[in-house]
C-alpha cells in the first residue's frame, strides 16, 4: 500500500475501534440501571486488562517482525493461535471466578469468559494486518464490528442486565472475527504453527508486558479492585466520567503512533522537546477546552448520554478534566523521551504508574470516588513532571527509530 493511505487507514481503524469502545460504554449506560452499569464497568475493566496484556506479550512482537509476507505471515499465525489458546484459559479463570462472587456481578463475569476467545481473537487481528502492512483489512473488519455491535447493544431493553449486555456486546464481534480471519488467510495459509516462539525466555513481550502492567494495567486492576472489594458503583462513575473523555483518546493514541518519527525529523534535540512542548500545549488546551464544554451541558443531555450513572459522573468531571489536560503534556514529554533516550521511559512508568494508584487509593479513602478521582489527576500530573524533568536531563542516545519500532510504540501505548 502507499504510505499516505496506509497511514489514513490506520487512523481509521483506531478511529473506529475507539469510537465502538465509547458507544458501547455510553449505550451500556443508557440502557442499564447505576447497579447494572457498575457491573458491566467490572467487566470492562476486566476486559482491558486481558486485551492490553494480550497486545503487549503479543500484539506488540508480532508488528516487530520482519521480512516478507511469508515470514510475517507464519509469525502471525503462531500468534494467533497463541491469543485463542491464552483467550480460552483466561476464559475458564472467569467463569470460576463468576461462579465464586454469584450474584449480578458473578454472572456478567461468567457471559465475559463465554465471549473473551472471540473478542481478543478479533483485536488480535489488527496487530497481524499491521504486521503484513494492511491495515486496510484490519478497518474493512473493525467497521464491521462497529456496524453490529451498536445497533444490537441500541436493540436491548430498558434496564438489561450487565450479563445480557456483554453477551450481546461479545457475540456481535462474531462476524467481524470471522471476516478479518477470511481476509487473512491468504497470508498464513500453509504456514506452521509454533507456539513455543511466544513461551521463549527471551522473547520481548516479557519485558512489553511488565511496561504495560506498571504503566496502564496497575490503575485499571486497582479500580477493578474498588469495585469488587469496596463500592461498585464508584467504579460505574469513574468509567463513566473518563469515557466522556474517549475523544481525547483518540487524540493521544495518534500522538503515540505519529509522533517519534515527525519528532524525530526535527533536526536536532532543541528543535524536538520544542516541537514536543508546542504540541502538548496545543493538546492541553484543547482537553481544557473539552472538559469546559462536558461541565456546561445540561443535565437532560448528560442523562441521554449516559442515563442514572450521569448524577455521580457528573460531579467528576472537573478532575478528569484536569486529569486529561496533565495527561497531554505527559504524551508528549513520553514520546519525546521515546525519541531522545527510548530505555528512560520505563523507569518513569514503573514509579509514577504506582504512585498514581497508591494516590487513587488514598483520595478514596479520604473523599470518596471524588478523592479517587483527583488521587488520579494528581498521579498524572507527577508523571507529567517526571517525564519533562528527564527530557531536560537526557541527551540522544541514538538516531530516531525505525518503522518497526515507531509500531511497536504505537501498539504499547494504544
Amino acid at each position: 500500500m502507499r504510505r499516505s493511505v496506509s497511514v489514513a487507514a490506520s487512523v481509521l481503524d483506531q478511529a473506529a475501534s475507539s469510537l465502538t469502545n465509547i458507544a458501547c460504554v455510553l449505550i451500556a449506560a443508557r440502557v442499564s440501571t447505576a447497579e447494572g452499569f457498575a457491573d458491566f464497568s467490572l467487566v470492562q475493566i476486566t476486559f482491558g486488562v486481558l486485551l492490553g496484556l494480550n497486545m503487549a506479550h503479543v500484539g506488540q512482537t508480532l508488528v516487530l517482525e520482519r521480512g516478507d509476507d511469508t515470514a510475517v505471515g507464519a509469525a502471525a499465525r503462531s500468534s494467533l493461535a497463541f491469543t485463542a489458546a491464552a483467550s480460552v484459559t483466561a476464559a475458564l479463570l472467569l467463569a470460576a471466578l463468576g461462579a465464586l462472587l454469584g450474584g449480578g456481578t458473578g454472572r456478567a463475569f461468567l457471559a465475559l469468559a463465554a465471549v473473551l476467545p472471540v473478542t481478543l481473537l478479533q483485536d488480535g487481528l489488527r496487530y497481524a494486518f499491521s504486521a503484513l502492512r494492511r491495515p486496510d483489512k484490519a478497518l474493512a473488519a473493525d467497521l464491521l464490528r462497529l456496524g453490529c455491535v451498536l445497533p444490537a447493544l441500541l436493540l436491548q431493553p430498558p434496564s438489561s442486565s450487565a450479563a445480557r449486555l456483554v453477551l450481546v456486546w461479545g457475540l456481535a464481534a462474531l462476524p467481524a472475527a470471522l471476516l478479518g480471519l477470511l481476509l487473512l488467510r491468504p497470508y498464513v495459509a500453509g504456514h506452521r504453527t509454533e507456539l513455543r516462539r511466544l513461551l521463549r525466555r527471551d522473547h520481548l513481550g516479557r519485558r512489553f508486558v511488565v511496561e504495560y502492567a506498571v504503566g496502564s494495567g496497575s490503575s485499571q486492576l486497582a479500580v477493578l479492585g474498588l469495585g469488587l472489594f469496596a463500592a461498585p458503583l464508584a467504579v460505574g462513575a469513574l468509567r463513566g466520567a473518563t469515557t466522556l473523555f474517549g475523544p481525547l483518546n483518540v487524540l493521544f493514541i495518534s500522538v503515540n503512533t505519529f509522533g517519534p518519527p515527525l519528532l524525530g525529523r526535527a533536526g536536532s534535540r532543541r528543535g524536538t522537546i520544542r516541537s514536543a512542548v508546542v504540541l502538548g500545549g496545543a493538546l492541553c488546551l484543547v482537553a481544557s477546552g473539552w472538559a469546559a464544554v462536558l461541565a456546561a451541558l445540561p443535565d437532560r443531555y448528560g442523562r441521554e448520554l449516559l442515563g442514572a450513572t450521569w448524577e455521580t459522573a457528573s460531579a467528576l468531571l472537573p478532575a478528569s478534566g484536569a486529569q486529561y489536560a496533565v495527561m497531554a503534556l505527559g504524551t508528549c514529554a513520553l514520546v519525546t523521551l521515546r525519541v531522545l533516550s527510548p530505555k528512560a521511559t520505563l523507569s518513569v512508568q514503573v514509579v509514577f504508574s504506582l504512585l498514581s494508584v497508591a494516590l487513587m487509593l488514598g483520595g478514596y479513602a479520604l473523599g470518596g470516588v471524588l478523592g479517587a478521582a483527583w488521587g488520579l489527576a494528581a498521579g498524572s500530573a507527577l508523571k507529567a513532571v517526571a517525564a519533562w524533568t528527564r527530557v531536560a536531563r537526557t541527551r540522544p542516545e541514538a538516531p530516531a527509530p525505525e518503522p518497526a519500532e515507531d509500531q511497536r510504540s504505537s501498539a504499547r501505548l494504544s
